[in-house]
């Protein structure tokens, strides 16, 4: 969750220049909490407008980050009549690894979630604040500490969460694939602040590259249920609040289709927003006070949430996508951005001409029957990119991680060209890919990739997904599902998709043997198939 460097000093020259700037700066000061710890905030409370009482917007930091880091946004709120507290998450904070009183990291565990009410009810005994217009908001950890408060704390209204997880395992180990860079960043950031007991067995794991027990730490920590907030997403909608995220479609850590399932099973009012880029970077200078249209969005729905103003984002599209192109989709709900599906039939790639690089089609005719083996274990010239970096160069410079499909070996993947598109669309939503897979191991990774082939053999890569089957049958085939991560992605006329399917992606931890044997196949009856939604 910590940024890159360049990343970090544009956010700390931002924060500065926007503190400076804002005719409302807070205070600093110390929050206690009642395990005798105590959290480092920033409050900031209206000026020349009234004793109040005001809306309080409570917000957590980040993972790595202290209260500084919402000091712009909590500005801009003051400004606008609102009490506003930035606080240090627990075990973080400035000098917070030498500091014996901020606590330590508990990944979101009760202790950190608490806090968020400790603060509010903080709030509400030294400052102007209405108790019953409150809100609470973050990025990353914030956010979804932020989620976790709202199924805990029936006295928060309205909620505003970027970057969020709402499924912990479902983002860092998806299909039982720990992503092995989202991983090792969250622990090499944890030693900004002060790691608990379950962080030191993760970090412990991390440093002797055992990724899966890094994640099986967390899995088997009896607290880790309340970690997601996808598992009491009861309690959000007994409890009522306004639920608003946003996310980055190639965000390293939390991938979209673990928030999408979240706010399918939302039933209070909700708006969801994806745009390109990497963990953080669409809402990153909102926090620093600077225009953002999330943080516009942010601002409206506390305006309307909190203070009844008729502002018209409740009667907005509640699900909003942006294309690689700069360009809104708006949807009623997640059923109307997978309408328009088309599926594909995979046939035997064919014509493999020199170095056997052969290539199947995306037929929308009938696949056949047909056999297709690769030997495992190898990276090919197909990746996912490399963490925060790949991302943050789509969503700021619309530079996807790209291949020469003619590059990619054929013997270490499995690739199929579509037609022609012909017209210029955008393919929404999550890919869906069934495929019937033999391998020669009990264990196997797949990787598959979806790009957008130009008519000069370049893909750009829309969207992708890790798939490891365990304790496999060896030898005997067995069809799998695999949901690629959900995208807004502008296909112009004369393109075609590109899928390869691959075993080793150096983001993740795989488990595929070198020289191992993969089949890939299908038949008539049990098809292998890509379904796709055009808009």
């Amino acid at each position: 969750m910590r940024h890159t460097v360049a990343l970090l000093t544009l956010l700390a020259s931002a924060i500065t220049t926007t503190a400076a700037a804002q005719s409302l700066p807070g205070t600093s000061t110390s929050i206690p909490t009642p395990d005798g710890y105590q959290l480092q905030a920033y409050v900031a409370v209206p000026t020349g407008q009234g004793s109040g009482p005001f809306p309080l917007v409570v917000m957590p930091s980040s993972w790595g980050e202290g209260d500084s880091e919402y000091v712009g946004e909590a500005n801009v709120l003051a400004n606008d009549g609102y009490v506003v507290i930035s606080y240090s998450s627990r075990g973080f904070g400035t000098l917070c690894s030498l500091n014996p009183q901020c606590g330590y990291i508990d990944i979101a565990g009760p202790l950190t979630v608490g806090d968020v009410s400790t603060v509010i009810t903080w709030a509400l005994n030294n400052t102007p604040s209405n108790p019953n217009e409150i809100g609470v908001s973050g990025i990353s950890y914030g956010a979804g500490t932020s989620l976790l408060a709202a199924e805990n704390d029936s006295r928060i209204k309205a909620v505003a969460s970027m970057s969020t997880w709402a499924d912990l395992l479902a983002s860092l180990d998806a299909n039982q694939t720990p992503s092995q860079q989202g991983i090792g960043l969250l622990s090499f950031a944890s030693y900004l602040g002060k790691p608990g007991t379950l962080m030191t067995q993760v970090n412990e794991d991390v440093l002797a590259d055992n990724f899966s027990g890094a994640v099986q730490a967390v899995d088997n920590d009896p607290n880790t249920p309340g970690r997601s907030p996808i598992t009491h997403v009861a309690n959000i909608n007994a409890n009522g609040p306004a639920v608003f995220v946003a996310n980055a479609f190639e965000d390293s850590l939390f991938v979209p289709s673990q928030l999408i399932n979240f706010y399918n099973q939302l039933t209070v009012p909700k708006m969801m927003m994806f745009s390109h880029g990497d963990h953080t970077t669409a809402e990153l200078s909102g926090a620093a006070g600077l225009p953002n249209e999330i943080y516009t969005a942010v601002n409206e729905w506390f305006d309307h949430y909190l203070k009844g103003i008729n502002n018209g984002i409740n009667t907005q599209q509640p699900v909003q996508l942006k294309s690689q192109t700069g360009v809104w989709s708006t949807f009623a709900n997640w059923s109307a951005v997978q309408q328009g599906a088309v599926t594909y039939n995979l046939t035997k790639p064919v014509s493999c001409g020199l170095l056997y690089q052969c290539t199947g089609n995306l037929s929308t005719g009938s696949g056949g029957n047909w056999q297709y083996g690769i030997t495992g274990g190898y990276l090919t010239a197909a990746t996912t990119g490399v963490a925060f970096v790949s991302g943050a160069l789509t969503g700021y410079l619309d530079l996807p991680p790209a291949v020469a499909l003619s590059l990619v070996n054929r013997w270490n993947a499995g690739v199929w060209v579509g037609p022609a598109v012909a017209q210029t669309q955008n393919l929404t939503g999550m890919p869906a890919l069934q495929l019937t897979v033999t391998p020669t191991t009990n264990q196997v990774t797949l990787i598959a990739y979806l790009y957008d082939l130009n008519s000069s053999g370049i893909g750009q890569l829309m969207t992708w997904k890790p798939y490891t089957i365990t304790n496999a049958a060896v030898g005997v085939p067995q069809t799998i599902s695999i949901n690629l991560e959900a995208t807004n992605w502008q296909v112009n006329q004369g393109d075609q998709l590109a899928l390869v399917i691959g075993t080793d992606d150096l983001r993740y931890a795989g488990v595929t043997p070198l020289n191992s044997d993969v089949t890939f196949s299908g038949s008539t009856a049990v098809p292998s198939t890509l379904t796709v939604s055009f808009h």
